[in-house]
């Protein structure tokens, strides 16, 4: 049986992973190592790419009219990670020192030319926010309520502008202020230097003014010691209270960039930093999550009633009879030569699929890789191995996870094909090896030339795009290879019966056990089981929202395993009963099913997105989305379809026949 040496298989995919010690580097708990600072300490503030929920599109923070450092915008390391998801980190011409306010300090003043004036307003209708890094921790953006209360957001960043929806005009007014605020924390009595623990942006808007009509050219020195009229008296930091006017986005106007810098004590101890961005300051309250876990375990529950009550019990009424039968005479066979039930088909049960058993061997085998990497990939989010301190980690997980367990995807089609008698075994293995990532790579190939074009920081540079060619073509191919190598030397799986020469004709089923009505509508109650644990995962994906919950999701992912498996094996039952052997495909996409119904769900989703007009932002969501919920049919499939085989053996083992 497969699973008998599946531990085999994930031995040699660990062993694999010791042999790429430098991988090991993508991990750390919690995620940084803190960095304490003296008082007057310089402490570097990075700009990331700036985003946009509407468009999905990163752009490139210096795209647009800001002010850039001395010695122009230079490139902060980054991982292939943090590439491959956007992330384009840079300094910046902010000068912040440890315990050391700033009051309306001058960066630069910019005057706009008619296609900076329209980028700039493009960029602040499509709502674009700044993602600024200080420490290693994102910016937070306060804001104000309706209700006029102050409040912070701690995801997304902070907006680079707003429009003045009111007037028929609809003009864009700049952020061209921010109040830098952040907390500092003394980690205890004896030991030297401070450490950041809080960081967060208040943006304003003020057309800024010099006292005396002094109209500053941007470089030369009087323009950062005259004071300005905008700002309030020395030793104050600004507010909105005290802003006269916007500052409005037009051509030819000059914007003058200026920012306070405001430091405050806090008592939040440097390992407890992420914890309010992680909570959102509980912006979402636990017990949702809590009634999302209720609600899949009532759904389990319900489910395994069901299974015990109509599988075990009519099971073994069935058992019984047809064993009874089999130690009857002649005569007496003949008076019950109508029975009806499964084991009339035990002669065509175990015959391959009528229909692509290749595909099928390469699909189940696929699905089986993806399930060991996401709950591998669950765990190590769940216990903070991977975490938002370390951008891009998951994604790094994600490729080294599914690359190094390439075996175990050749292993499990390998043994499926063999036992389906198959003689090209060259060209599933390759198949294993090329479908599934072949389809992503090209799709993200896609996507990547695409955005290059939109001058988008989302297109990840070429030498990254040929590392991921060649992590997919020297190691998860060979590896792919090896499993197979294994599967094809080791004994073929055996069946309790013997298959038939000529197959068995299938009755004409009833509607309510038409196969496709049984596999379109097996989706459901796994979907019921999930979805409320799925809107939070897409609203993380798409809506630069932080995900912590990974123990949640981890009871939630396997509880939609479970589920999938045992509507299928209910669904399979009555099958087998209606004496359809075709069981193989009908397993497989039963459960798989619930991958359409994801997809189905993505529709509806996405109008909370208010997406922009661009075409690519359509093809970015649905493309992403399909590869998505694919997997997870690949994911369910498989377990579905293993689950059915294991179920099929141990019924037809357990009867006489002659």
């Amino acid at each position: 049986m497969i699973s008998h040496s599946i531990a085999t298989v994930m031995a040699m995919a660990i062993i694999g992973t010791c042999m790429f010690p430098h991988t090991s580097k993508a991990f750390y708990v919690p995620g940084i190592a803190p960095k304490n600072y003296q008082i007057g300490e310089e402490i570097p503030l990075k700009v990331n790419a700036m985003t946009s929920i509407h468009t999905q599109l990163p752009k490139d923070y210096y795209r647009l009219p800001f002010c850039k450092p001395q010695g122009g915008p230079k490139m902060a390391s980054e991982s292939l990670g943090e590439f491959l998801t956007g992330n384009k980190i840079q300094n910046s011409p902010f000068s912040i020192h440890m315990q050391t306010d700033v009051y309306c300090r001058p960066v630069c003043s910019v005057t706009l030319s008619k296609l900076q004036t329209r980028l700039l307003q493009k960029h602040i209708l499509y709502g674009y926010n700044n993602n600024w890094i200080v420490d290693n921790l994102n910016a937070a953006s306060i804001g104000v309520t309706l209700e006029g209360e102050s409040a912070r957001h701690y995801a997304g960043g902070f907006p680079i502008g707003f429009m003045d929806i009111a007037s028929d005009s609809k003009d864009a007014y700049i952020f061209n202020h921010v109040n830098i605020m952040l907390d500092y924390h003394n980690p205890a009595e004896d030991s030297e230097g401070f450490r950041v623990v809080g960081f967060a942006v208040e943006p304003m808007s003020v057309s800024h003014k010099y006292f005396g009509n002094f109209i500053w050219d941007g470089e030369s020195k009087e323009g950062f010691t005259n004071p300005l009229e905008t700002c309030p008296n020395s030793g104050t930091h600004m507010t909105k209270a005290e802003i006269r006017s916007n500052q409005k986005v037009e051509e030819g106007v000059d914007i003058l960039y200026t920012y306070d810098v405001i430091w405050n004590y806090s008592e939040v101890a440097w390992s407890s930093r992420w914890d309010i961005y992680l909570s959102e300051d509980d912006l979402v309250p636990p017990q949702v999550h809590w009634y999302s876990i209720t609600n899949s375990i009532l759904v389990v529950l319900f489910l395994s009633l069901l299974v015990v009550s109509i599988l075990v019990r009519n099971l073994r009424r069935d058992i019984a009879g047809y064993n009874a039968i089999a130690v009857l005479t002649d005569e007496e066979k003949e008076e019950e030569a109508d029975e009806i039930g499964w084991k009339l088909i035990h002669a065509d049960v175990f015959r391959p699929p009528s229909s692509n058993p290749m595909l099928y061997c390469v699909l189940v085998g696929s699905g089986v890789q993806l399930c060991i990497t996401f709950i591998l990939t669950i765990i190590l989010s769940a216990v903070g191995f991977v975490n938002p301190a370390r951008r891009g980690s998951l994604m790094i997980a994600l490729l080294l996870i599914y690359m190094l367990f390439g075996s175990l995807a050749g292993y499990v089609s390998s043994r499926l094909y063999k036992a389906f008698r198959g003689r090209s075994w060259q060209l599933c293995t390759i198949l294993t090896a090329t479908l599934f990532p072949g389809l992503c790579f090209f799709i993200f190939l896609f996507f990547n030339i695409v955005l290059f074009f939109f001058k988008s920081s989302g297109s990840a540079p070429f030498i990254d795009v040929l590392i991921v060619a060649a992590m997919w073509c020297c190691v998860s191919i060979p590896l792919v290879f090896i499993g197979a190598y294994m599967g094809f030397k080791t004994e073929t799986i055996t069946f309790p019966t013997v298959t038939s020469t000529i197959a068995r004709a299938i009755p004409e089923p009833d509607l309510m056990l038409n196969p496709n009505l049984s596999m379109t509508m097996a989706g459901l109650i796994p979907f019921a089981a999930a979805y409320v644990e799925l809107f939070f995962i897409m609203t993380s994906l798409w809506m630069d929202q932080y995900y912590y919950v990974f123990g949640f999701t981890l009871i939630v992912f396997l509880i939609l395993l479970v589920t999938s498996s045992e509507v299928t094996l209910l669904l399979l039952y009555y099958q087998l009963c209606s004496e359809n052997h075709r069981w193989w495909w009908f397993s497989f996409l039963c459960s798989g099913c619930v991958g359409m119904y994801m997809f189905a769900y993505s529709f509806v989703w996405f109008r909370a997105l208010e997406a922009s007009k661009l075409v690519i932002t359509y093809l970015l969501y649905f493309g992403y989305m399909f590869l998505l919920c694919f997997a997870i049919s690949l994911v369910t499939g498989s377990v579905g379809a293993l689950t059915s085989l294991w179920f099929v053996r141990k019924i037809f083992s357990t009867i006489k026949v002659d």
